[in-house]
C-alpha cells in the first residue's frame, strides 16, 4: 500500500504544470512535516543545489539571449524541490529496505547501494580526520592536494568496486549475457 501511495503522489507532483500548484504542494508538505520542515528543507537544498544551480544558470543565459520567459525556470526548480522534499520526507517516515522488500532484486540492489554509501562515507570521514590530525593550520595548496588525492582515491576505489559488484551480480543472475 505504501508503494502505491508513494508512486501516486510522486506522479501527481510530476504531472503538475503550474508553479502555483507546486508551491501549494510544497506548503502542504511543510505543514505535514512541520517539526522537520526546516531540517528537511536544508537537506533538500544541499542535495539539489549544485545540479539546480548549473541548470538554472545555463537556462538563464539561454533565456536572456532568446528573450524567453523565466517562468519555466521557477517551475522546474519548484518541481525538483517538491519531488526531492517529498522523497526525503517519505523515507524519513518509512524504512527504505522494507519499502523495496516486495522485490528480491530491488532489495539486493538497495543493500549493495547502501553498503557502498556507508563504506565510502566512513572512508571519507577517516580521510578527513587524518587530514585534520596532521595539519595545524590550513594552507590552501595543501587542501587542494588533499581534495585531489581523496578524489583520485575514491575514483579508483569506485572503479575497482564496480567490477567486483558486477561480478557478484552476474553470479546471482542479474545479467543474462
Amino acid at each position: 500500500m505504501k508503494q502505491i501511495s508513494f508512486i501516486v503522489i510522486l506522479f501527481t507532483i510530476l504531472s503538475l504544470k503550474s508553479p502555483l500548484y507546486l508551491s501549494a504542494i510544497i506548503a502542504i508538505l511543510w505543514l505535514i512535516s512541520f517539526k522537520q520542515s526546516y531540517k528537511l528543507s536544508l537537506k533538500v537544498i544541499k542535495s539539489i543545489f549544485l545540479f539546480n544551480f548549473g541548470i538554472s544558470i545555463a537556462y538563464l543565459i539561454m533565456a536572456l539571449f532568446k528573450n524567453s520567459s523565466l517562468d519555466y525556470l521557477l517551475y522546474i526548480n519548484l518541481k525538483v524541490f517538491a519531488m526531492t522534499y517529498f522523497v526525503f520526507w517519505f523515507f524519513s517516515k518509512n524504512n527504505m529496505v522494507q519499502f523495496f522488500s516486495f522485490s528480491k532484486e530491488l532489495s539486493y540492489l538497495l543493500t549493495i547501494t547502501l553498503s557502498q554509501i556507508y563504506s565510502y562515507k566512513k572512508t571519507f570521514e577517516d580521510f578527513r580526520l587524518a587530514y585534520k590530525a596532521r595539519i595545524i593550520k590550513k594552507i590552501h595548496k595543501r587542501e587542494n592536494g588533499f581534495i585531489t588525492k581523496t578524489f583520485e582515491f575514491f575514483l579508483k576505489k569506485a572503479l575497482k568496486d564496480s567490477k567486483e559488484r558486477s561480478l557478484a551480480m552476474k553470479a546471482r543472475g542479474f545479467f543474462n549475457n
